[in-house]
C-alpha cells in the first residue's frame, strides 16, 4: 500500500511535501535550539547547505550545453532568414511589452497604495551598489568575440548570438550540414533526459533550500517594510495569474487553467532556485512535453527570455522607487515615472537570470531618477523572499510567450496541451 500510494504522487506533490518539511524542519531547529553553533555549522552550513548546493550546481550544469544545443536544433530548422528575423522580432516585442505592462502596474500601485513612510529614512542605511551596464556595453558585449570563453562563463545573450549563427550556418551547407544537425539533434535527446533525471532529485534539494531559508531568514526583516512586501507580492500575484493569462487567452485562444496547471512544477523550481536560468533545463522540458510547443520555437524563445524577460525584476524596481521616493520624500513627476518605465524596461534586456541581481539594476534606475541609492538597504532584508517569487513569475511569462508564439508560427500541439498527462515525469522512465 505504501509502495502504491507513493508511486501515484507526481513530482508537484513531492516537491511541495519537500518544501512543507524543509520549512517545518528549519523552523523547529531554530526555535529548540537558537543561535546554536552546531545547528549553524553541521546543519544550517554545512548538510543543508552541501545538499542544496549540489542541487542548484546540476540545475546549473546542463544550462550552457542545454542552451546551446537547443538553439543549434532549432536554428537549423528555421533555414528562412525571414522566419527567424519574424521569430526574433515577435519574441523581443512580446516581451518588452510584459516588461512595460509590469512597470505600469507596479507604479500605479505603489502610488495608491502609498507604502513609503518618511520615518523609515532615519534608520542606518548602508548599501554599496555594484556599477550596473550601460545599454551601450550591453549591446556591444551580445556579440562574442571569444564564444568559447562565452560558454565557459555562461554569458547567455552571447552564447544565444552564437548559437543562432552556427545554427543557421549548418542550415546552409547542404548534406553536410544535415549530418551535423543530426547529431545535435542526438545530443539535445540526451540532455533531455539528463534533466528528467536531475527533476527526480528535486524534492530533495527543494527540502535542503527551504529547510536552510528557514533556518536564517528572520521574520523581524519584515518590519518596517511589511506594507512594501505585500504591494510588491499583490502586483506580482496579479501579473501571474491575471495579466498572463489574459494575453494568452486573447492571443492564442487557449484555456488559462490547463496553463497554469501545466506550469505548477516549473513555478515552484523556480521559486525554489530564485533563478531563471537555473530553472530553464526544466521550463524546457515542460515547454515542449506538457505544453506542446515546438522544440524550434522554445530552443529560441526560452533561453531568450531567461536573459531579457524580468518582468518580476521590474515589478520589484517599479514599486520599490515610489517606496524609495515616498520614505525621502521626493516628489516624482511623470517624466520620472516615465524615465522609470524606459530605464527598467531596457534594463531588463541586461539583466542576468541569477539571484539577486534585480538590486543591481534597480540602482541604475534610482540613479536615473535622482534617488538615494542608499534606499536599496531598506528592502534588502525581504528581499530574497520577493526574489523567488517574481523569478516564478519570470518563468511564467517566458512560457506564455513561447505557446502564444508557437500558435502563430503553426509549430503548437495544441492536443499534448490540453492532454492533462502528456509530459508526466514517470513516462520519460517507462521506456516510451
Amino acid at each position: 500500500m505504501a509502495i502504491s500510494i507513493k508511486n501515484k504522487l507526481g513530482l508537484t506533490s513531492k516537491i511541495l511535501i519537500g518544501m512543507g518539511a524543509g520549512i517545518a524542519l528549519g523552523l523547529i531547529l531554530r526555535n529548540a535550539f537558537p543561535e546554536s553553533d552546531i545547528v549553524n555549522d553541521y546543519i544550517t552550513e554545512g548538510f543543508l547547505h552541501v545538499i542544496g548546493t549540489i542541487f542548484i550546481s546540476s540545475l546549473k550544469m546542463l544550462v550552457v550545453p542545454l542552451v546551446f544545443i537547443s538553439l543549434v536544433c532549432g536554428t537549423c530548422s528555421l533555414s528562412e532568414p525571414s522566419k527567424l528575423g519574424r521569430l526574433g522580432g515577435k519574441t523581443l516585442a512580446f516581451y518588452l511589452f510584459t516588461t512595460a505592462i509590469a512597470l505600469v502596474v507596479a507604479i500605479v500601485s505603489a502610488v495608491l497604495i502609498h507604502p513609503g513612510n518618511a520615518s523609515l529614512a532615519s534608520e542606518k542605511m548602508e548599501y554599496v551598489a555594484k556599477e550596473a551596464p550601460s545599454l551601450s556595453s550591453v549591446i556591444i558585449n551580445i556579440v562574442p568575440t571569444n564564444p568559447m570563453h562565452a560558454l565557459s562563463e555562461g554569458n547567455m545573450l552571447q552564447i544565444i548570438i552564437f548559437a543562432v549563427i552556427f545554427g543557421f550556418a549548418i542550415a546552409h551547407i547542404g548534406e553536410r550540414g544535415k549530418r551535423v544537425a543530426a547529431l545535435f539533434e542526438d545530443l539535445n535527446e540526451v540532455i533531455m533526459r539528463v534533466v528528467t533525471l536531475i527533476m527526480q532529485l528535486a524534492p530533495y534539494g527543494v527540502f535542503a533550500l527551504m529547510a536552510k531559508l528557514a533556518l536564517t531568514l528572520g521574520l523581524e526583516t519584515f518590519g518596517s517594510v511589511v506594507k512594501y512586501f505585500f504591494v510588491v507580492l499583490g502586483v506580482l500575484l496579479v501579473h501571474a495569474f491575471i495579466v498572463y493569462p489574459t494575453l494568452l487567452k486573447l492571443f492564442s485562444g487557449l484555456n488559462p487553467l490547463i496553463f497554469i496547471r501545466k506550469m505548477r512544477d516549473v513555478q515552484l523550481f523556480a521559486f525554489s532556485t530564485a533563478s531563471s536560468n537555473a530553472t530553464l533545463p526544466i521550463t524546457i522540458e515542460a515547454s515542449e512535453h506538457r505544453l506542446g510547443v515546438d522544440n524550434k520555437i522554445a530552443a529560441f524563445t526560452l533561453p531568450l527570455g531567461a536573459t531579457i524577460n524580468m518582468d518580476g525584476t521590474a515589478i520589484m524596481q517599479g514599486v520599490a522607487t515610489v517606496f524609495i521616493a515616498q520614505v525621502f520624500g521626493i516628489e516624482l513627476s511623470l517624466t520620472d515615472y516615465a524615465a522609470v518605465v524606459v530605464t527598467a524596461t531596457l534594463a531588463s534586456i541586461g539583466t542576468a537570470g541569477v539571484p539577486g541581481v534585480g538590486l543591481i539594476m534597480l540602482a541604475m534606475v534610482l540613479n536615473q531618477v535622482g534617488l538615494p541609492v542608499e534606499g536599496i538597504a531598506l528592502i534588502i532584508g525581504v528581499d530574497r523572499l520577493l526574489d523567488m517569487v517574481r523569478t516564478a513569475v519570470n518563468v511564467t511569462g517566458d512560457c506564455v510567450a513561447t505557446v502564444i508564439i508557437a500558435k502563430s508560427e503553426g509549430e503548437f500541439n495544441e492536443e499534448v496541451f490540453n492532454n492533462t498527462q502528456a509530459g508526466k515525469i514517470s513516462s520519460h522512465f517507462d521506456g516510451s
